[in-house]
C-alpha cells in the first residue's frame, strides 16, 4: 500500500519542475512585452549598454554553471530546467536589445515592434536569414555578430550538455528499475524464507509438545 501511495507523489514531485519551468518561461515573455524598453535605447545609450552586459554576462555565468554541473554529474540538481530558461532568457536579451536599438534611425530596416525584435533574433540564432530585416548601422550589426558568437559558445556547450543529460538520464532509468525489480524480488525471497522458517519453528514446536 505504500508502494502505491507513494507513486502519485513522485509524479507530483517530477511535474513541478515542468510546472516552474513554465510559470518562469511565461514570466520572462511577459517582462519582455511589459517593460519599458522605449526608454532605452537613444534616450538612454550608457545605461542600456551596461544592462545589456551585465544581462549576458550573468547568463553566461549560469550557464557555465549548469554546464558543469551535468560534466561532473552532481546529484540533486536539475540542470535542464535552468539550461532552458537561461536560453530562454538570452533570446529576449538580444531581442529587447535590437528593440532598443531600432529606436536610432538607420540602424534597424524592418524592425518596428517588439515581435519583429523576437523574430528578428530567432532567425539569427536559427542562421536562416530571409532579409526582411536588415542591421544597417554599426551598433546593430556590433550586437548581431555578438548574438552569433555568443550563441555558438555558450548556447551551443548548453545544448550539448543538456543532450548528454538526457542521455544518461535514459540510459540510467531501465538499470534503476532494474535494480529497485531486483532489490523488491529480493525482499520477497526474504519474506518467503522468513515464512517458511517460521513455519518449520512452528511445526518442531507442535512435535516437541505433542
Amino acid at each position: 500500500m505504500r508502494r502505491r501511495a507513494d507513486r502519485p507523489a513522485a509524479g507530483r514531485r517530477a511535474g513541478l519542475p515542468w510546472l516552474v519551468r513554465a510559470g518562469v518561461a511565461a514570466a520572462v515573455v511577459a517582462a519582455y512585452f511589459l517593460l519599458p524598453l522605449d526608454h532605452l535605447g537613444p534616450r538612454r545609450p550608457v545605461l542600456s549598454w551596461l544592462l545589456f552586459a551585465l544581462l549576458l554576462t550573468v547568463v553566461a555565468a549560469l550557464l557555465l554553471r549548469q554546464i558543469r554541473h551535468v560534466l561532473v554529474n552532481r546529484p540533486n540538481t536539475r540542470p535542464g530546467v535552468v539550461i532552458t530558461l537561461l536560453i530562454v532568457l538570452s533570446v529576449h536579451v538580444f531581442s529587447a536589445a535590437y528593440y532598443a536599438l531600432a529606436k536610432t534611425p538607420g540602424e534597424l530596416t524592418g524592425l518596428g515592434t517588439r515581435v519583429d525584435a523576437l523574430y528578428f533574433t530567432v532567425v539569427t540564432l536559427a542562421t536562416v536569414g530571409y532579409g526582411d530585416i536588415t542591421p544597417h548601422g554599426q551598433s546593430a550589426r556590433v550586437v548581431t555578430v555578438l548574438q552569433i558568437v555568443y550563441s555558438f559558445v555558450f548556447l551551443t556547450a548548453a545544448a550539448t550538455a543538456l543532450a548528454q543529460r538526457m542521455r544518461d538520464m535514459v540510459v540510467r532509468r531501465p538499470e534503476r528499475d532494474r535494480r529497485d525489480g531486483q532489490d523488491r524480488r529480493d525482499g520477497q525471497a526474504g519474506q518467503d524464507r522468513q515464512g517458511g522458517q517460521d513455519g518449520q519453528d512452528r511445526q518442531a514446536g507442535q512435535d516437541r509438545h505433542g
